[in-house]
């Protein structure tokens, strides 16, 4: 088994390109959030009526999203002072959540607010790993794969792990609430052992600056101009990514939307003549393949056309929303989960080969840790908004309709004009 896993992370050069490793490391690393996720949402959801899980989850995304909007805006800057440690930097990452872990073992099962600067701990941490791991991926992408395969291989591989890792979270949360994150304890040991692994040429930073997330095709006049002018190692991301990144917020803000709000809904009102669990069954599967197809797709895909793609996905999303909330059924509300799955699989890939593609490498590790939480705070306020809602099918669907509709309306026109212009760089694509 070992042998077929290390057969297919190293295809088509990704072992001699380093590929491969980090596709490894990314797996590992799904695993672990994983084992961290099902011990928190035993705890904080399922444990405890609805009202009161209502709560709780407001509760966790206050106590450990504030201060990550805080602290967020620090993670892209200080990695960019350490951009010759990259691999040191992933390693840390990952030793921080086995630490964090460990110590959550001892106080999850009452679910006190001491669990919630360490949870607080593991997403900064989880957020910096993957930051520096998109910043990797070009310094390791093989001949002849592209940008967007690359990217696919690494979130596919990762989608892969957090199937195994599920049922096996189940199993040790039987044995004991804290036992999940033992788990996740020794996973991430693993993890850093492996980031040591990848090739020295990810650690080469020759000259990186930090990026600012400001429109290049917008002119600039007067002191703005001047400023620019005196600061040479600063430039703009342009209005493809910019773009790109406001699509991607509006999917992100639906998945929120809909991994809170149909989680409370279900629990409350199952669908079908379903019970509560196999409803929230149908539609976490439903979610799982639609990732797992758009992630699949993506690896598929020669996408010269970024813009296209999240401008399809925006579109499609959009109509299964629309749908849904007109026809409220099992079968609609499945194929709404499937479409955001699908959708916010191929946006992300998408964004990541037009970071990768028009920033220039020596801002890239700063425009990815912007873009990471401009999405990640995206995601909080569609699940703040479901949380909020009254528990009704119709109208939460409808809600979520227009979370997609704005990011439609607000980025198809530039998404499409920025396609025309063309791709600045070829090779990478």
């Amino acid at each position: 088994m070992g042998g077929r896993i290390r057969k297919a992370t190293h295809a088509q050069g990704a072992g001699e390109s380093g590929l491969g490793k980090l596709i490894e490391l990314h797996a590992v690393n799904s695993a672990g959030d994983m084992l961290i996720t099902i011990a928190l949402a035993s705890t904080v959801f399922f444990s405890v009526p609805t009202g009161e899980a209502r709560g709780r989850v407001a509760l966790y995304l206050l106590v450990t999203m504030a201060p990550f909007a805080l602290l967020a805006p620090v993670i892209g800057p200080l990695l960019d002072r350490v951009p010759h440690g990259r691999r040191t930097a992933m390693a840390m990452a990952m030793l921080a959540r086995a630490v964090l872990a460990w110590t959550m073992a001892s106080s999850v099962a009452n679910a006190g607010l001491e669990l919630y600067p360490a949870a607080l701990g593991v997403l900064v941490a989880s957020k910096a790993y993957g930051v520096v791991r998109s910043a990797v991926v070009p310094r390791l992408l093989p001949h002849r794969v592209t940008l967007v395969k690359a990217n696919s291989r690494v979130t596919l591989a990762g989608l892969v792990a957090t199937a195994v890792a599920a049922p096996l979270g189940g199993l040790l949360h039987m044995i004991g609430p804290g036992w999940p994150l033992y788990g996740a304890f020794g996973i991430f040991v693993l993890g850093t052992v492996l980031a040591f692994s990848l090739p020295h040429k990810v650690d080469s930073a020759k000259g990186e600056e930090r990026a600012h997330m400001v429109d290049l095709h917008k002119r600039d006049t007067g002191a703005a101009t001047l400023k620019k002018r005196r600061a040479p190692g600063l430039r703009n991301v342009g209005s493809s990514v910019l773009n790109a990144l406001q699509a991607n917020s509006s999917l992100r803000a639906l998945s929120g939307f809909l991994t809170l709000f149909m989680a409370f809904l279900l629990r409350e009102h199952p669908i079908g003549g379903l019970s509560a669990p196999v409803s929230l069954g149908v539609v976490v599967v439903s979610a799982g393949l639609g990732n797992a197809f758009g992630t699949a797709l993506g690896s598929w895909l020669k996408s010269r056309a970024p813009e296209a793609i999240i401008t399809t996905v925006l579109a499609l999303a959009l109509g299964a929303t629309i749908a849904a909330a007109i026809w409220y059924s099992t079968v609609t509300v499945a194929l709404v989960a499937a479409t955001a799955g699908l959708a916010q699989a191929l946006a992300k890939l998408s964004l990541d080969a037009l970071i990768q593609r028009d920033v220039p490498e020596e801002v890239r590790t700063s425009a990815f840790a912007r873009s990471e939480t401009a999405l990640q705070m995206a995601w909080v306020v569609g699940g703040a908004i479901g949380i909020m809602l009254p528990l009704n099918g119709e109208l939460g669907l409808g809600v979520a309709a227009g979370l997609v509709a704005l990011g439609f309306v607000t980025t198809v026109r530039g998404l499409l004009l920025a396609g025309r212009r063309g791709t600045p760089h070829p090779r990478t694509v």
